[in-house]
């Protein structure tokens, strides 16, 4: 009597190994600041990450500048005067930001992945958080 192979063994066993491999995928993890940019280190997982190992968004740089176009809510002044009357102002200038990090602040990371799929060691600072809890 001749035994066939189960079809679907093979098939299972690729499903095992991809999920495997993806479960050792770390996700995104909280990091906290230990000097802010431009010099950046963040403690994470018992490490220290420097620029070496960041990507960050340049709005949290300091200095970072971003064009800004619009205009001002319509107000008006208090004399009365016809001059007065409800009005804006054009906005078109740049601006130079002021926030960023500071050394304590919550930082969410998401590691960067290669083609292969695997972990680069390199990460991307998405944002500061901040916990309503008090904690």
């Amino acid at each position: 009597m001749h035994k066939t192979e189960n079809p679907y063994k093979a098939l299972v066993s690729l499903q095992k190994k991809l999920s495997a491999g993806a479960a050792l995928q770390p996700g995104v993890g909280i990091g906290k600041v230990v000097s802010p940019p431009p010099n950046i280190q963040i403690s994470y997982n018992g490490y220290i990450l420097t620029s070496k190992y960041l990507w960050i968004d340049e709005y949290w740089i300091p200095g970072h500048t971003r064009h800004m176009v619009g205009s001002t809510d319509y107000t008006a002044g208090g004399s009365g005067d016809a001059e007065y009357a409800s009005h804006a102002h054009p906005i078109d200038n740049d601006e130079a930001l002021t926030d960023t990090w500071k050394a304590g602040d919550n930082v969410l990371l998401l590691p960067v992945t290669g083609e292969d799929g695997r972990t680069t060691k390199q990460y991307v600072v998405l944002c500061k958080l901040k916990r309503l809890d008090g904690n």
